[in-house]
């Protein structure tokens, strides 16, 4: 992973998407997928626990195969286009490849259901991510989807406000602004 710190906060499966920068693959190593989940680690029930196992290298190219469907799904519905019946069912297989269930516990006082799935990590992840991005593509928020203005970035983002621009403020607007300045000031 470079220095660049991956872009969060957004739905899950933007998150994902966006650890393509314009800079390179933020996910090309085993230990790179476990600092990611650690960021990830509120977003979804196993991130934590997955952070921490034995991750390989198939399990990142697991991950990388559902981020490229899930961005060629979201490109095209972003703009009102039907994504390819390819991508939608690699996403179909992932999740078919570890299937969740509801545990079912009591906790000395109701019982509890704990969504659950079975398989080695990767195929574990990829599914809980293939879910996410399933999920939002059936989301109509997913027209919304905006890529970053600044000139040199292709991070996407839901926007909260109408006006929003950029990425994040801090990062790529924040860069924007100081180059304008600079131009309207310059001598």
């Amino acid at each position: 992973m470079t220095d660049l710190i991956p872009l969060t906060g957004e739905p899950l499966v933007l998150d994902l998407v966006n650890t393509r920068t314009a800079d390179g693959d933020l996910l090309t190593a085993p230990a790179d997928l476990g600092r990611w989940l650690t960021l990830e680690a509120e977003r979804f029930p196993e991130a934590a626990e997955l952070a921490g196992a034995d991750l390989g290298t198939d399990d990142v190219a697991a991950v990388r195969e559902v981020r490229a469907h899930a961005a060629n799904a979201v490109e095209a519905a972003r703009h009102a286009e039907v994504p390819s019946a390819a991508d939608l069912d690699a996403l179909t297989r992932a999740q078919r490849a570890a299937p969740a269930v509801l545990e079912l516990a009591w906790d000395g006082a109701a019982v509890t259901a704990t969504r659950r799935r079975a398989g080695p990590p990767g195929r574990r992840l990829a599914a809980w991510l293939a879910e996410a991005a399933a999920e939002f593509l059936a989301d109509p928020a997913v027209s919304r989807v905006r890529r970053c203005a600044a000139d040199d970035c292709v991070l996407l983002f839901l926007p909260a406000h109408p006006r929003r621009r950029w990425c994040s403020p801090t990062r790529c607007g924040n860069r924007v602004r100081v180059a304008r300045h600079y131009r309207r000031h310059r001598a």
